[in-house]
């Protein structure tokens, strides 16, 4: 078995055991006769030199055992994942507190036709590591004896910085299909390779991730997406067949190329795009946001129903902005996202060619607030897709594009200023309205307000007395 070099030992020991919380609970557990290892990511991410967040324990112990030990040490414990031998506790020590979750050394395995897993306790920490997904998340840290265990070649692989399972690919992800989803995450999150034989497997046996809920599968989509780098991620899904049962709207993107020169790679241009949007992100001092992501994703996906070929040789995509936004409102609905994701990043489709009547023509001020109104609040987001959107090789047209963009940005901050353009409503409310014509509410109150609005969109504001003017005025010649 590898053993540790001392820098490795020193960087275990620096983040793990001399942690307080980690100690005060590792003395308890020896107290008690029990060992209890650190496992999985956080000794990955030790050893790596990342943070260690998630504190992920096992041990010998039953899950009463565990429970009675944690309560020794705080009263705020949980128990959701107790069929699954985990207790949760937030455990305090001195001014440090820190979440932990401890789990009973498991021997389960997956039913072939069921979501769930069978769950069985097993007696040996080699036994528990060679369940786990992948050989860089199969080491594990005695924080009781300080012991490390590495039974199958994961020190190796991380040096290597390679993907495999500690048993068979095919075993790995029949008893968990979700796995290979998570491969493809972390090819993004820890800009690792998959080893060929874990490609083959997940290749055959894409169809078996039918079989995982909705909601685990958005997970981990969401996960690899808000990596740093979410290209290589996305792109394994596609190339084994993956995206295919997850993503079939992208997968299709694969199957437009065009032989024959006449339309650019749509399916590169949309990793182009994500790419870009995420630069744009961290260049305008954002956080990683899933919703831009997914717009990034999908904002494309209406182009292989839309596509046409026009006379000359010539291919045409028309509306695959609004068929877009529909498939993207299906797929992401029935991805389980929330309904105002689904909004949100169905917006943002719809909407992600609507510059470009600005890039070919002067827009009127009216124009402008109109493009405001519709994105909503999702106007900072429509920027950065849309900067995004221009993956052209053509200098002059990137440029004449980008300044296009610019100069609307700074038209739009311009109005806003003046304007309060980010309220975006009529000078009259409808308490106003209903004064002013004396009317009561009922279906016309809209219909001023919605006049008054296009009134303000075109003209901006017209302040109490014109607008009560022109209200009067519009009443006058409806009756």
């Amino acid at each position: 078995m590898p053993s540790l070099s001392v820098d490795q030992r020193r960087a275990l020991e620096a983040a793990v055991l001399a942690t307080p919380v980690i100690r005060r609970v590792a003395d308890a557990f020896a107290a008690a006769g029990h060992d209890l290892h650190l496992v999985g990511g956080p000794v990955r991410d030790a050893l790596m030199g990342r943070g260690v967040n998630d504190l992920d324990f096992t041990t010998d112990a039953r899950p009463d055992a565990i429970e009675a030990i944690l309560r020794g040490l705080t009263r705020t414990t949980w128990d959701m994942g107790r069929e699954f031998g985990t207790i949760g506790a937030s455990v305090r020590a001195g001014s440090d507190e820190e979440t932990v979750e401890v789990t009973t050394y498991r021997a389960d395995s997956y039913d072939p036709a069921s979501r769930k897993p069978t769950v069985s306790f097993g007696d040996s920490l080699v036994g528990d590591l060679v369940r786990r997904d992948f050989t860089v998340n199969a080491m594990a840290l005695s924080v009781v004896s300080g012991a490390f265990a590495d039974p199958h070649g994961g020190l190796a692989d991380l040096a290597a910085g390679v993907l495999r399972t500690p048993s068979t690919p095919e075993v790995s992800f029949s008893d968990d299909p979700l796995r290979m989803m998570r491969a493809a995450r972390f090819a993004s999150q820890l800009g690792f390779g998959p080893a060929p034989e874990v490609v083959d497997a997940m290749t055959d046996m894409a169809e078996r991730i039918d079989i995982i809920s909705a909601e685990r599968v958005r997970d981990e989509l969401s996960r690899l997406l808000l990596s740093d780098a979410p290209r290589a991620g996305l792109d394994l899904l596609v190339r084994t067949g993956l995206a295919d049962r997850v993503l079939p709207e992208v997968a299709a993107l694969v199957r437009e190329v065009d032989e024959h020169g006449r339309h650019k790679d749509i399916y590169q241009h949309t990793l182009t795009v994500l790419e870009q949007s995420i630069d744009l992100e961290r260049e305008r001092g954002h956080a990683p946001d899933l919703v831009g992501r997914l717009a990034a994703v999908f904002h494309d996906v209406g182009k292989p129903r839309t596509k046409k070929f026009e006379g000359g040789g010539k291919v045409s995509f028309h509306h695959h902005d609004v068929v877009g936004a529909k498939m993207t409102k299906k797929r992401l609905t029935e991805l389980r996202f929330s309904s105002d994701e689904v909004k949100a990043v169905a917006k943002l489709v719809e909407l992600h060619l609507r510059f470009h009547g600005y890039a070919d023509a002067d827009w009127t001020d009216s124009a402008v607030r109109r493009y405001v109104r519709d994105a909503g609040d999702q106007l900072e987001r429509l920027h950065i897709l849309t900067r995004a959107d221009c993956t052209t090789r053509n200098a002059r047209k990137a440029n004449r594009l980008r300044t296009a963009y610019e100069q609307l940005e700074w038209r739009i901050d311009a109005l806003a200023e003046q304007e309060e353009l980010d309220a975006m409503r009529p000078d009259l409310d409808g308490t106003r309205i209903m004064e002013i014509l004396g009317i009561a509410p009922g279906p016309v109150v809209g219909q001023a307000y919605r006049f008054l609005l296009e009134k303000r969109l075109d003209e901006g504001p017209l302040g109490d007395d014109a607008a009560r003017e022109a209200l009067l005025e519009w009443w006058k010649a409806r009756s």
